[in-house]
């Protein structure tokens, strides 16, 4: 799991060196691309078993009513203004979310999507770890049960999990700007 997230990582220091942007129109096959490099980069499996799942998934991508990347398309734009700490735990938020933007591997793959949204405004990325984790399941795990496009969950509990996450996001860069000093 840690080589595949090494993995990923490296792949978005590629779209970043190279200008590549992810939420581009006709990029989402990069999002696709990142969620496969997480879960198959250094598998066992077969070529048969791991394009199997990925035909799953990219199905499941773009088909998901009220979940898949058309969804995560229109909060983005609709929050593009926003400052980068909530736009970047949000997005992270919409991809945990029910229906989840992926089959599996929603933790890792949006944890390089936030770190990819961070490095692009010249941030540190998100990096768990030993002292954030508790900080980053905790939420994470309440994000998983709750279904975008349900009013409750919209209002009251969705946003209070990407407050949870912006506060987790920001702590982290000041730590880490503190340790680098």
């Amino acid at each position: 799991m840690i080589e595949n997230l090494v993995a990923g990582y490296a792949k978005i220091d590629f779209y970043l060196a190279n200008g590549i942007e992810l939420f581009a129109m006709g990029n989402s096959h990069l999002l696709l691309e990142l969620n496969h490099i997480v879960l198959y980069h250094t598998s066992s499996i077969s070529k048969q078993e791991s394009q199997h799942q990925f035909e799953a998934t990219k199905a499941h991508f773009y088909a998901a009513r009220n979940g898949g990347i058309g969804q995560l398309m229109d909060w983005l734009a609709l929050n593009q203004h926003t400052n980068i700490w909530k736009r970047t735990a949000g997005l992270f938020t919409n991809i945990l979310s029910q229906p989840q933007l992926f089959l599996e591997g929603n933790h890792r793959t949006g944890s390089l999507i936030m770190s990819y949204l961070l490095m692009r405004e010249g941030y540190q990325p998100f990096v768990l770890s030993y002292d954030n984790a508790r900080h980053f399941f905790e939420p994470a795990e309440l994000t998983k049960k709750r279904r975008k496009k349900s009013l409750v969950d919209d209002f009251i509990y969705l946003p209070k999990q990407t407050r949870k996450f912006a506060k987790l996001l920001k702590d982290e860069q000041k730590r880490q700007s503190f340790l680098q000093t």
